[in-house]
């Protein structure tokens, strides 16, 4: 995908979505945290059914302790893999209130320190909390920036390091969230929707699908 290409592709993504937001379901930092810590290999919608019965009985670290790691599993258990998340959110919450007064950092280092917390999840948190230009590469991320041609790759490091080079500054707040969902329902894993796609004639996939 050539650089003249890239402010149209993104510029038609803006049009049609000006301000994108994450679909996990949150209303603090702390929140937000949490969920993205839990949606590791599973869906947002999944956890979103988790956490609405989980946040009205504990929405804080001090909170999350109070429930013990039994209590806490008893509310994710229908996330996959909710037995080590679980465990890695109750050390996530004794390191906030032990060595950040309860409260989640803000820089990338103190973020990845906490459990359960990688390079992916705190890019989340940068991004859509304290709303930092940085790119969290997911599946979903991946799959685009390769088969578009916007930022190949072979990790999701160099993927997000492409992106961060090629991606105009005044798109890359909101870039995060327009791959997402753009993976997410038009640039399937399995058959891309390129019959619907409002971007594809700046893509360098090729044979473009056609309608089913």
């Amino acid at each position: 995908m050539d650089a003249s290409d890239i402010d149209c592709f993104f510029a038609t993504l803006q049009a049609a979505n000006p301000q994108p937001v994450t679909e996990l379901e949150y209303t603090s930092v702390f929140e937000l945290l949490a969920a993205v810590l839990l949606s590791a290999q599973a869906t947002d919608v999944g956890v979103n059914k988790a956490t609405r019965r989980l946040y009205p009985v504990a929405n804080t670290p001090a909170k999350i302790l109070a429930l013990g790691l039994e209590g806490l599993e008893s509310y994710v258990r229908t996330i996959g893999l909710y037995r080590s998340k679980a465990r890695h959110l109750m050390a996530t919450c004794q390191i906030l209130v032990e060595q950040h007064g309860g409260q989640v950092p803000r820089t990338r280092e103190a973020l990845q320190a906490l459990p359960g917390v990688g390079r992916k999840t705190a890019n989340v948190v940068l991004n859509v909390a304290f709303g930092e230009p940085t790119m969290a590469v997911d599946t979903h991320i991946f799959r685009v920036a390769n088969r578009t041609g916007l930022a190949p790759g072979k990790t999701p490091e160099k993927v997000e390091q492409g992106l961060l080079e090629r991606v105009p500054a005044r798109y890359l707040v909101d870039a995060h969230h327009w791959l997402i969902l753009h993976g997410r329902y038009v640039c399937q894993a399995r058959k891309p929707q390129c019959w619907r796609c409002a971007v594809a004639r700046w893509c360098d996939y090729t044979p473009k699908t056609t309608a089913p």
